[in-house]
Parts: structure tokens; C-alpha cells; sequence
């Protein structure tokens, strides 16, 4: 089942903020991508075979719908310090972009149209 972590924050006064990924994600990262300037429309609708995913909005805000063909959850990620963790067996949308929305999803492998899953449970 997703779950969201919190990532390691620092703060400093006039030094602004600090956000850290090391040692915290349940996998090795082989793959980057970002998602922005969305309009009102829906992204994701898939789950993986093998994938692992930690997704991040680094700006705004964006809400991600999960299905894991037992729960189903909507997480709102809202803070770049939170980090939506997802794993293969996950079925997730993403929808609910603010226009300033930078969503930075880090993946445990590389693309493969073979690993997705595009039916919902």
C-alpha cells in the first residue's frame, strides 16, 4: 500500500530550507521524471509489475488517487518534505494540479511499456 514519508528537512533562519533524500527510499533510483504545466486533466491510471515509485511535488499541489485492490486512498501532496511512496501492486492517478504544480516522481527502474498496468482493480 502507498504511503507517504517525510523527507529530512532542515531549516535555517535567512538560510531558507534544506531537503534531503539519502538512505530513506526502499529502492535504488534508475529513473527521473517531473510532471508540470498540467491543465485540468488526469495523469497516471496505471500500476506496475515491478516498478517502485516516490513521488514529490516540489511546487503546489496535487492530489493522487490510490488503489492497491484493497484500500483505496487519496494523498495530497502538498510540501516538497513529503514524499508519497508507491509501490508496484499501487494503481494511481494523478489529478487536482495547481498551476504552479512540479511533481518529481523518482523510479526504481527504467521505462518499460511492458511493466505497466493500465486496468484498475
Amino acid at each position: 500500500m502507498a504511503k507517504v514519508i517525510e523527507l529530512p528537512t532542515f531549516s535555517e533562519e535567512n538560510r531558507g530550507k534544506l531537503t534531503v533524500i539519502e538512505k530513506i527510499l526502499p529502492f535504488e533510483i534508475k529513473r527521473v521524471f517531473y510532471i508540470y504545466c498540467v491543465n485540468d486533466v488526469l495523469r497516471g491510471g496505471h500500476r506496475h509489475k515491478k516498478t517502485i515509485q516516490a513521488a514529490i511535488c516540489l511546487n503546489g499541489k496535487c492530489t493522487i488517487h490510490n488503489n492497491d485492490g484493497e484500500h483505496t486512498e487519496n494523498f495530497i501532496l502538498d510540501s516538497p518534505s513529503k514524499c508519497l511512496i508507491l509501490e508496484p501492486t499501487d494503481w494511481h492517478m494523478m489529478s487536482g494540479f495547481t498551476k504552479d504544480a512540479f511533481l518529481l516522481v523518482l523510479a526504481s527502474e527504467y521505462y518499460d511499456t511492458e511493466d505497466y498496468i493500465y486496468e484498475e482493480y
